[in-house]
């Protein structure tokens, strides 16, 4: 069996094994993964702390050193998407459906359960809510994503290596990643994928479920949910037939029209000064806080609410690093690392912070100034209070359907995109993989969904995944000493050869 097979048939018996222990044992699955998540988080939240901000370091001096001057190809290659296109793709897959279900819920949810040290409810919790909803969806995302996806763009378009995670390892170990060290890694990104997009296509379908009820009074439950799963999973599995320049590209263009429509819309009818004023208030608090933040378990109080959303939270980018890594490489081909890293880094965080600036200071507007207990909605269903929100602004119904059209887009082009990531991944980096394996990681995703939510192993699954981000955080770092060795052979070797040869000529 060669490798690729290898990959395939192991990945495949791996996560449904897992999911098996899900349907039939799902107690003693979320008993074990409770107690290996805790320990970890408990143990290891330092070093995802620690790697997190050390991505963002690199990712910076890449951009801004000498490196940063290289392409990602050949000297004449173009970029094969506009930055629209590119940018759309790139935020549809890194964070469209998250930003979503939590734009309104994450501010309320740690406005009404901050740590300890600060009162519940309260102007300063507010505050707290908002700086940190930005600080877990900003930078720092960003930049674990583009130590992934630039270290496999490098290897895949200017060495000539397909692009595959274990290739960007090939200065450290040399051919040993066309062996079985490097299928283990390939086979880790797998799994932490898959289970990954496992969970978000769960939750997804239950907020889509809660908004239909929101604006057609259908009930909410399982039945409900099957129905949306299995309709996306036709859409989806359709897309991925098409590829990228055509199902993918198209799906997210539409997908960002839409959000920044309901952006602007929301902006001009919400509380706009309001906004604008938490807006600037908040990206300044983000700044002047933004290495105490990065940096800070908060040991000494406010430790299990760090433990429970930012150390999540870093280990869950972690987790999603192989699948996104993957697909915006994919799309990259033809940018230089300057262009790349200020591109990926810049744009989408700041998209991601006019977001929550809108959706969260209109519902804390609402909770705060207007008394509408939106915070209480959040805690009992964080997939409704988007929804109720809404129902008080104009023409609330309408932007609850836009909002339901706009989950179900980012569900079809999240779906459709893991799916081709999976495919190429057991497909030893084939950008165009046999439609065997599409079709074949598609319709898991979307049955494991199904069951899990079925058997309530959905939490132990997603915890699974964070459990994959540990090992993969040291890969992670052992990527990025990778990626600066062949950067600086290059630039020694290959670059200052070839830059005496055209001064002689």
């Amino acid at each position: 069996m060669n490798t690729g097979a290898a990959v395939f048939v192991v990945s495949l018996a791996l996560v449904l094994g897992f999911i098996l222990l899900g349907v039939f044992v799902p107690e003693q699955l979320d008993q074990f993964s409770s107690i290996l998540h805790g320990g970890i988080i408990e143990h290891f939240g330092w070093a995802y702390l620690l790697a997190a901000f050390g991505f963002v370091v690199f990712s910076l001096y890449l951009a801004l050193s000498k490196y940063g001057r290289l392409k990602l190809g050949r000297p004449n290659d173009k970029p094969q998407y506009s930055y629209f296109g590119w940018f759309s793709m790139l935020f549809a897959a890194g964070m469209g459906i998250g930003l979503i279900f939590w734009g309104v819920s994450e501010p309320l949810s740690h406005f009404a359960n901050p740590p300890q040290y600060l009162d519940s409810a309260s102007g300063e919790a507010a505050r707290f809510a908002m700086v940190r909803s930005y600080f877990h969806w900003g930078i720092q995302p960003w930049a674990i994503y583009i130590v992934m996806s630039l270290s496999i763009a490098y290897f895949s378009f200017r060495r000539g290596m397909a692009p595959l995670i274990s290739n960007t390892f090939y200065p450290l170990i040399g051919d040993r990643v066309f062996g079985w060290p490097g299928k283990l890694i390939d086979i880790l990104a797998v799994f932490a994928t898959v289970f990954g997009i496992v969970t978000s296509l769960g939750l997804g379908a239950l907020q889509i479920n809660g908004g239909l009820g929101a604006v057609f009074g259908l009930p909410i439950n399982n039945t409900v949910t099957f129905i949306i799963i299995a309709v996306v999973t036709v859409l989806y599995l359709t897309s991925s037939m098409t590829g990228l320049d055509t199902g993918i590209q198209i799906l997210s263009k539409t997908n960002v029209l839409i959000a920044i429509t309901l952006l602007l819309f929301v902006l001009v009818v919400g509380p706009t000064s309001y906004i604008l004023n938490v807006l600037t208030t908040v990206v300044g608090d983000y700044l002047t806080q933004f290495v105490s933040l990065s940096l800070s378990t908060n040991p000494f109080e406010g430790y299990q609410w760090t433990k429970d959303w930012t150390l999540f939270y870093w280990a869950w980018w972690i987790s999603w690093s192989p699948f996104v890594g993957l697909f915006v490489a994919s799309i990259s081909r033809g940018r230089t690392i300057r262009e790349f890293v200020s591109g990926a880094l810049l744009v989408p965080t700041l998209l991601t912070f006019l977001w929550f600036a809108v959706f969260g200071a209109t519902g804390l507007d609402l909770q705060l100034h207007q008394g509408v207990d939106l915070a209480a909605v959040a805690q009992s269903d964080v997939t409704l209070v988007l929804f109720e929100m809404f129902s008080y602004l104009p023409l609330g119904a309408l932007l609850s359907l836009v909002a339901v059209t706009l989950l179900s887009v980012f569900f079809v082009t999240s779906a459709d995109s893991a799916t081709y990531v999976l495919a190429m991944m057991t497909s030893n980096g084939n950008p165009t993989p046999p439609t065997a394996k599409k079709l074949s990681w598609g319709l898991l995703q979307s049955v494991a969904a199904v069951t899990l939510l079925m058997t309530g192993g959905l939490a132990a699954l997603q915890r699974m995944a964070i459990v994959a981000a540990l090992p993969f955080t040291l890969v992670m770092v052992l990527m990025v000493f990778s990626l600066l060795r062949a950067l600086r052979w290059e630039w020694r070797n290959e670059l200052t050869g070839r830059r005496a040869s055209d001064h002689r000529g």
